[in-house]
């Protein structure tokens, strides 16, 4: 099937206005490359320290000749999703020795939980984590004795920080590993009805502990379609998975299977003894096009549109909203998974899963099917799904079509003819809104404003009985400047409630809302943020304000000539709990339409 031809103008537009970031970077990559692999340049000193405690690896690691794999690790047992890889390094380790070559865990990087600090101080690190795992897994990979690199991660800042740190070594081959969601629990509508049933005092504590904890139950990701597991689409869409290894569960033997393969593939990508796949060479634009149609057609997590131009600066590659929005309106809808409906990541797997909407959209012309992969010839070979028979793992073509209508269709028949994400802009600067959750009819609202400063004053406000009315709440001073771009995840309940009791609510901030903010339009990442002069900041209460999620439009109505800021004392945002160590990440951070990275 031909490309379509937005999606070519699409990819044309960012190759020629990255030609020359993209040209440099390649260039630099190459250099890297030229002596060939890095072990063979070291002293003896610098390899006796780097072998020492390798015991019985030590002859394989001095002969030079076979690939040695270097292992990042974003392990620890406080993240569900993250705790499988206790294992993992033992695991890669001895499938390495069974081909001849060596494994070595080369660093680990922070890795901290959303679904822990939101509403918390903690979260106002969250963000900012992003670039401090990039910077962790540099440091791990610049010992420059690794011949591939392969990441294990999973969840929100994880994963695109460590694709920063992959696109900065892009000469050293990379794969990611993933470890699967958990098996399911209570649903994660009845899940969402116990939240709102608390907010409304119909149901105590103890109630909604107990809803919790039978929704986040065991090892794995949480199996809403949220950041973590949009993260893991992208790795497929994008090559760096093997196929179909994304929503496979923890503990299963083909986990075990797939992590194995993941290893084999890893050392059949190096320069010694495979086909030579350094990461560079995957992450170009057709990858990074492939990803966003992937972000479209799932309905996935705002937050990739943050992480998207951050990982792509990585590579040399820019880019914008306005592709983004023109990937939006091209790319169908093809599944309903929650919170853009009622199943989990389970049920999408079962019903056909990545595979199934990698074949529909090559078929359609909708990805590009030429794209450079860490398996295969290229990302046509990602419409499968890897099966275990008899103890070998082996793989066979993807359905063709949904054994699940309600949860995944074709392209032919989507839920939405465009993608789940749109931009927004107007006289307010531009911002994001997530519409495949949100109904028609209210996906266009013009409301007077109420200005809040923090997430918690507007649930006093609704505890209060103010909100009586259509209302757009603005929620201003939550950018990555003011206090590092929390997400504001507990509105959701409080503006669901008031939405469910008949007004037309909206939201309009700079800061974010979670991966699986739902049925209330929310206008986020708004730019420029108040703190960096943005118009949010002089909006006041009353002040009439349009949000059109059809025309693409976020208006103020009112006119605010001869209106002065009044910023809030920020100072209880930028000390306690670790926070006063990242005034320079703050002051540093560039504005969200480009990622938020105090990187660049």
């Amino acid at each position: 099937m031909a490309i379509n031809s937005t999606l070519a103008a699409v990819t044309d537009r960012i190759i020629a206005r990255s030609a020359t970031s993209r040209a440099d970077y390649v260039a630099r990559m190459k250099k890297a490359a030229s002596n060939g692999p890095a072990r063979a340049h070291l002293s003896c000193g610098n390899q006796a320290h780097a072998y020492a405690a390798m015991g019985g690896d030590k002859g394989t690691l001095m002969a030079d000749r076979q690939p040695n794999i270097g292992i990042v690790t974003a392990f620890n047992d406080m993240l569900s999703a993250h705790q499988p890889f206790e294992t993992y390094p033992a695991q890669i380790k001895e499938a390495a020795r069974k081909l001849g070559a060596t494994a070595q865990v080369a660093g680990g990087v922070p890795a901290m939980c959303d679904g822990v600090t939101q509403g918390r101080a903690g979260m106002e690190l969250s963000l900012f984590s992003r670039d401090v795992i990039a910077l962790s897994a540099a440091v791990a990979l610049s010992h420059d004795t690794f011949d591939a690199a392969v990441f294990l991660g999973v969840c929100d800042k994880i994963v695109p920080g460590l694709v920063i740190a992959a696109a900065t070594f892009g000469h050293v081959p990379a794969l990611f590993i993933p470890a699967g969601p958990m098996v399911s629990g209570m649903g994660n509508d009845e899940k969402s009805k116990v939240r709102q049933q608390f907010a409304t005092g119909e149901i105590d504590r103890e109630g909604l502990m107990k809803a919790e904890m039978a929704s986040y139950h065991g090892p794995g990701t949480c199996t809403f379609y949220g950041t973590a597991n949009t993260n893991q689409m992208l790795m497929e869409f994008m090559g760096l998975h093997l196929p179909g290894t994304s929503f496979v569960n923890p503990g299963t033997d083909l986990r075990a299977a797939l992590t194995e393969q993941s290893v084999a593939q890893a050392i059949n990508n190096t320069a010694l003894t495979g086909r030579n796949r350094p990461t560079w060479q995957v992450l170009d634009e057709r990858a990074f096009v492939n990803g966003m149609v992937g972000l479209m057609a799932t309905g996935g997590s705002t937050n990739l549109i943050l992480h998207l131009p951050a990982m792509a600066r990585a590579a040399g590659i820019e880019i914008t909203l306005q592709d983004f929005a023109d990937l939006s309106e091209l790319t169908p809808l093809m599944a309903r998974v929650y919170p853009n409906g009622l199943a989990d990541v389970n049920h999408f797997h079962a019903a056909g899963g990545l595979g199934f909407m990698i074949g529909e959209l090559l078929n359609a012309g909708l990805l590009h099917g030429d794209a450079v992969t860490s398996y295969g010839a290229s990302l046509a070979d990602y419409a499968a799904e890897p099966k275990l028979i008899d103890g070998e793992l082996s793989w066979h073509a993807a359905p063709t079509e949904t054994l699940n209508a309600k949860i995944l269709r074709k392209v032919a028949d989507p839920f939405s003819p465009s993608g789940g994400l749109a931009r927004l802009a107007g006289n307010l600067g531009e911002a994001v809104i997530k519409v495949s959750a949100v109904a028609p009819e209210r996906q266009s609202i013009t409301a007077p404003a109420r200005v809040f400063y923090g997430q918690n004053a507007v649930k006093e406000a609704f505890r209060a009985g103010e909100f009586t009315g259509d209302t757009v709440i603005v929620v201003r001073y939550q950018g990555p400047k003011a206090n590092g771009m929390p997400e504001l995840h507990s509105l959701t309940p409080v503006l669901a409630i008031l939405q469910d009791r008949g007004y037309k609510m909206a939201l309009l901030t700079d800061g974010r809302m979670s991966g699986a903010s739902g049925k209330v339009p929310a206008a986020i990442h708004l730019s420029p943020e108040a703190a960096d002069g943005g118009p949010i900041a002089l909006i006041q209460d009353g002040d009439m304000i349009r949000l059109d999620a059809t025309t693409g439009e976020i208006e103020v109505l009112t006119d605010l000539a001869g209106r002065t800021a009044t910023p809030p004392d920020l100072t209880d945002n930028h000390t306690g709990m670790g926070r006063e160590l990242f005034e320079q990440f703050r002051r540093n951070v560039g504005p969200a339409t480009q990622g938020a990275s105090a990187l660049y």
